[in-house]
């Protein structure tokens, strides 16, 4: 399946650099509010130990790439417009930054850790701003957002509950469908917060608020990305976001280094892996004192105190932890590990952690499903049946009627 992380914030906070770094696209850089005025969308990549590894091969990626033993899988990014007050009745660029925002799987939420961005999205001085409030500001318009769609079909709603006696999670699921949330969720939701046994047509404000803020964490799982760490005041009020959103992951993250180091990479200045903790500068000879120093500034300001950059970190955490991703290999050869014309694990695919062995035939081709008998444990030799769960790292052959034949 193709994974979406969606990055959200404000205006100012850091994330067209964040996705340029990921992606190495360039999209517009600049202070002015709204510069992102469409969605930007590029293929970064997660990170993952590859099982060319443990096998002791040399594999040929075709859909990826392997680096020192690391495959990096592609996902989508989108860089959404900024939020500000009033987006969700259309205030800046609401309407579409929310109506964008629900074709992601997963959410970064960007925010100025140094306080350096005010309330209305316009760069301030360090320590002016607040980082809390800004998240609590964002949270806030999606939450009405999905509010005000449960509000303008409660009508529509209480007229299928009437004619088609359909059950409740099933009506508000008709009308919910579109933010991604399934029904399972709209039940388990309705469970939580005590409202499945009580009349639709007697729903408080309360009520819906409780029932939507359930709906939000449910369909859209977050991680804070709490950027600028290298400026002023950012330790301090990263501290206060990790003490105030206590059940949500807050990572600390400088996507400006991250860029500088993706571009000195790509230009052969430095070695650097995404991800890692360190990295090298390969000929001092060949960068300006002003390289050197903007290198030394990253050393010194984001690895010295927070080991990486976090940008990285946080789209692996977004996809392997949130979204509970697993790798899985599909093979040709299952002695070989290799596709029909004989490159050695050539594609990797994220899938569900409770994905099948037959789900994983679908994602391949749907005919493939159609024909598929069983499948086969490439690292093992073991027949699998079609229900068979997946699991991360399995390197898995379907076996299909034609094949047999």
């Amino acid at each position: 399946m193709t994974v979406r992380v969606g990055l959200i914030g404000k205006t100012n906070t850091g994330k067209t650099t964040l996705f340029n770094s990921a992606t190495l696209l360039n999209a517009e850089i600049s202070t002015y509010p709204f510069t992102t005025k469409q969605p930007n969308v590029g293929a970064a990549y997660v990170q993952t130990l590859c099982v060319c590894r443990e096998l002791g091969v040399k594999d040929n990626p075709r859909n990826s790439a392997c680096i020192n033993g690391w495959r990096f899988i592609p996902i989508e990014l989108i860089d959404l417009p900024g939020l500000i007050k009033g987006a969700w009745m259309g205030k800046g660029l609401g309407n579409q930054f929310l109506s964008v925002a629900v074709q992601a799987n997963v959410l970064l939420h960007v925010v100025d850790a140094s306080g350096s961005v005010d309330s209305e999205g316009k760069l301030s001085k360090p320590g002016t701003g607040d980082p809390v409030r800004d998240v609590y500001d964002v949270e806030e318009e999606m939450i009405k957002w999905i509010s005000k769609i449960l509000e303008e079909n409660r009508t529509r709603i209480i007229r299928r509950l009437r004619s088609s006696k359909l059950p409740l999670d099933r009506a508000l699921y008709r009308t919910l469908a579109g933010l991604t949330v399934k029904r399972e969720g709209i039940t388990a939701t309705l469970e939580s917060t005590q409202l499945s046994t009580k009349n639709f047509e007697k729903w408080t404000a309360d009520d819906f608020k409780a029932f939507v803020w359930e709906i939000r964490k449910l369909s859209k799982p977050t991680i804070i990305v709490a950027n600028k760490m290298d400026l002023p005041y950012a330790e301090e009020n990263y501290q206060r976001l990790v003490e105030e959103f206590k059940g949500t992951l807050v990572v600390p993250c400088c996507a400006e280094a991250e860029l500088a180091l993706r571009r000195a990479e790509q230009h052969g200045f430095v070695s650097y892996i995404p991800g890692e903790e360190i990295f090298r500068v390969l000929d001092e000879t060949k960068l300006s004192p002003q390289q050197l120093q903007a290198l030394k500034y990253v050393n010194d300001r984001v690895f010295s105190r927070w080991m990486r950059t976090g940008v990285q970190f946080a789209l692996n955490l977004a996809v392997f932890k949130l979204l509970r991703m697993n790798t899985v290999y599909p093979v040709d050869n299952a002695e070989k590990f290799s596709d029909r014309t004989g490159n050695v694990l050539p594609d990797v695919l994220l899938v569900p952690y409770d994905a099948t062995v037959y789900d994983l035939a679908k994602e391949i081709h749907t005919e493939l499903a159609k024909t598929m008998i069983y499948a086969i444990d490439a690292k093992t030799g073991v027949r699998l049946p079609k229900d068979c769960i997946i699991k991360d790292r399995d390197i898995i052959k379907i076996v299909a009627v034609k094949e047999r034949k």
